[in-house]
């Protein structure tokens, strides 16, 4: 629809920014809600960020996301930080409050843990361990919901064993950092196999990990969504799990974003799903 002189407007901020999804997403809930508003990409130099942000309330922005590089960064720049951004220890929601001031907060957590619930109806957290491939920002944002949800332990494995153990400390005793090499021992009792990494991404490495001792009855989930079902979550497929793709994730945290902005809280349906993977 057409926007108005009163348009509420939100938008993404990222060096690059061109890649984000983002735009079609919000575009399609505005679309679909009928909403007087618009959502734009803005390309921001990280050495700009900070200009850039304090300038929202003046520009009459709503708020923003943020994506690579500025999800840390923004940490230091707004003025108040919700207990979820502190939890992931990155923000990639910015809201701006009435009086101007900049409120940062993260829904890659609540995104996670709502992909999980919905694609796969009647798992517990609590039922069991969790694996967790990679120890990078997603990795932060898994481990919060997983640790919010309830679950018991969390087997933290990463190439570089020193980033998990970094990762662990930040979170405490539910986390377990591991060598890569112990991925069988740590999958043998599994009810949770996460990939956060960007490994079997296209045009990236495959994931390179064995699910021979990995329970039948475990859920495996993959943060990539490029392609839709990765190597890994073939091969798990065909073995047996459960599985749950990644683009739930992008959808459901987009949700508290666009509630805040624009009033609604919009729906994760089929046709936003098939849209998206239309493009």
């Amino acid at each position: 629809m057409a926007i108005s002189g009163k348009a509420k407007v939100a938008g993404i901020m990222g060096w690059p920014v061109g890649h984000s999804k983002s735009p079609v997403l919000h575009g399609f809930w505005l679309s679909e809600y009928g909403i007087d508003g618009a959502y734009v990409p803005m390309a921001v130099a990280p050495e700009n960020l900070k200009t850039a942000l304090k300038a929202l309330s003046s520009f009459g922005f709503r708020g923003v996301n943020l994506t690579v590089p500025h999800k840390e960064a923004a940490l230091t720049i707004v003025d108040e930080v919700t207990p979820e951004g502190r939890a992931v220890g990155a923000i990639n929601t910015v809201f701006v409050l009435p009086d101007g001031r900049l409120q940062g907060t993260n829904t890659d957590a609540y995104g996670f843990i709502e992909n999980l619930r919905q694609g796969s109806v009647g798992f517990e957290a609590k039922r069991g361990p969790a694996v967790v491939l990679g120890a990078g920002g997603a990795a932060r944002a898994v481990c919060a919901a997983l640790i919010q949800a309830g679950t018991p332990e969390i087997r933290l494995l990463n190439r570089t064993l020193a980033r998990a153990e970094t990762l662990a400390r930040d979170f405490g005793k539910t986390v377990t950092p591991m060598a890569w090499a112990d991925a069988a021992k740590a999958m043998s009792d599994a009810a949770l196999l996460v990939n956060s990494t960007s490994l079997g991404m296209t045009g990236q490495p495959v994931l390179d990990v064995s699910l021979d001792t990995l329970p039948a009855s475990a859920v495996v989930t993959d943060l990539v969504y490029a392609p839709l079902e990765t190597p890994l979550l073939a091969a798990a497929k065909k073995r047996g799990n459960k599985t749950v793709d990644g683009l739930g994730m992008l959808l459901y945290q987009a949700q508290k974003g666009f509630e805040g902005w624009f009033g609604v809280t919009p729906a994760v349906t089929p046709a936003l799903r098939k849209h998206l993977l239309s493009l």
